[in-house]
């Protein structure tokens, strides 16, 4: 049965994508500027163009984010506007005419769920190459966050087959005290090492002063030589574990790369396994404020809306440190990224309900 909306369905919906874009257009003007006066020496001391501060950098870092703090933006437009309303005695006629408070929530929810579709989508497909760009852009002409050479590369390329690499140079492709070891279950089967070994293209590279050892049983085959060209499917961006580069991939793509690198026994992937939890999290948090916001400042009081307004701060505010320390937490392995990302949403959707049990009907 299809959803029909009546004129205050509309009126309500109206309200709320439009004062949503008007505090995300006025906070973003404000925080452009901020942002642009914070980096402005970094551009002049880089000699960044200014079409690459435009283009480059702005048009990837607003939509960024917009998306990041849209919750935010979300709630406070919902309590100004609810406020609002509450203050002019429009929901206390609404509720006067018959209408539950459980009827006059159904536009802020479909709204609500409207809004948090849209963030998934962005934040799963259409920021991460947004991202990457505005970061390649930041490695350059703000501050470098990537590395030259990594230490002790350790990983599983494809099962039973382990790889080891010293030190690894990524501008010559070239890697320093090299092995690789094949098993059979838990049986050592062949050893390879080499001095170096560099890339030639992809999957392809080639081991210099080599030494192969076979071991079948308690017998013994070695040979070696100067070079030899061999197939490793492995990607040296993969040994570098970069700040931020979790945002520049896609949800795919991100669990492709979580797979991949679980398989290879890669440990250090916390900060990719909270990006891709947080991306299907992220979006019920719309919905958990929005039922907050309304919930809180439906009700006509004293102080109106600016009581309203600074009571939702408070919450946002504590929303946003509480998710932030969870994170950390998870950072440290004290939690695990599931229950790290999930917690704050469980915790805010109590206080949401207990707030919709409490608010006027």
């Amino acid at each position: 049965m299809p959803v029909v909306f009546k004129r205050l369905d509309t009126y309500l919906m109206a309200k709320y994508f439009g004062t949503f874009f008007f505090c995300l257009l006025l906070v973003m003007a404000i925080v452009v500027v901020f942002d642009y006066n914070e980096k402005f020496d970094k551009f002049q001391q880089h000699e960044a163009p200014v079409k690459a501060i435009i283009f480059d950098y702005f048009l990837n870092f607003i939509p960024y984010f917009s998306v990041k703090f849209s919750p935010f933006f979300i709630f406070i437009a919902v309590v100004f506007f609810t406020s609002k309303l509450a203050g002019n005695t429009e929901i206390i006629a609404m509720l006067s005419g018959g209408m539950s408070f459980r009827r006059l929530m159904r536009p802020y929810l479909f709204s609500a769920v409207v809004m948090s579709l849209l963030v998934f989508c962005l934040s799963s497909w259409l920021i991460p190459p947004a991202n990457k760009v505005k970061l390649e852009f930041e490695d350059k002409y703000v501050s470098k966050v990537t590395r030259d050479y990594v230490r002790n590369v350790q990983l599983e390329i494809e099962p039973g087959v382990i790889v080891y690499i010293e030190r690894f140079d990524d501008k010559k492709k070239i890697g320093y005290r090299f092995f690789i070891e094949k098993y059979d279950e838990r049986r050592l089967v062949s050893r390879t090492t080499a001095q170096r070994i560099t890339q030639k293209e992809e999957n392809l590279w080639t081991l210099n002063d080599y030494l192969t050892r076979d071991f079948d049983g308690m017998s013994e085959r070695m040979y070696g030589g100067p070079s030899l060209d061999t197939t490793l499917v492995m990607d040296p961006d993969e040994f570098f574990i970069v700040k931020g580069y979790s945002e520049q991939l896609t949800t795919t793509e991100l669990r492709q790369y979580l797979d991949r690198q679980k398989r290879r026994g890669v440990a250090n992937i916390k900060e990719y396994e909270i990006e891709y939890h947080r991306r299907f999290s992220f979006p019920f948090s719309i919905i958990i404020l929005t039922v907050i916001g309304v919930s809180l400042s439906s009700r006509k009081v004293r102080g109106g809306t600016g009581l309203h307004l600074g009571l939702g701060l408070l919450i946002a505010f504590s929303y946003i440190l509480f998710d932030t320390l969870s994170g950390a937490l998870a950072l440290s392995g004290r939690t695990t990224p599931f229950l790290a990302v999930w917690t704050p949403n469980l915790l805010f959707a109590l206080i949401a309900v207990l707030l919709y049990r409490l608010a006027p009907k």
